[in-house]
């Protein structure tokens, strides 16, 4: 099964979100409020993007660091429920300080993760 790649950037007013092909096309770009109101937010979308799509969902999760976005209790709450097995696979990254209304960083955050070919 081919295999995509989501970013998920939290920022200080919202969170964007990308979702990129294997050859690097992408597929969905949004903003969405800063933290999710469930904890399974990105569970769930992970996997409907996934069932969407056809494909495996490797998650990219931009939250690790001390100038993270993401120490509130939303997405405290999301983290306690990342720990299963699943058809997509959640990795931490650096966090992304800026709050830019393009996606260039958080593009060049997944490229940099993806295999080279």
């Amino acid at each position: 099964m081919r295999r995509w790649w989501l970013g998920i950037a939290p920022g200080p007013r919202l969170t964007r979100v990308v979702l990129m092909s294997e050859k690097g096309k992408i597929r969905l770009r949004a903003r969405l409020p800063h933290g999710p109101h469930h904890p399974e937010a990105v569970q769930r979308l992970s996997e409907a993007l996934s069932l969407w799509c056809g494909v495996h969902i490797h998650v990219v999760l931009a939250v690790d660091g001390p100038d993270a976005f993401c120490a509130t209790r939303r997405w405290l709450a999301v983290f306690d429920h990342l720990t299963r097995d699943r058809i997509y696979k959640i990795e931490w990254a650096k966090a992304i300080l800026e709050d830019r209304m393009d996606f260039a960083d958080v593009l060049r955050r997944l490229r940099a993760r993806m295999p080279r070919k």
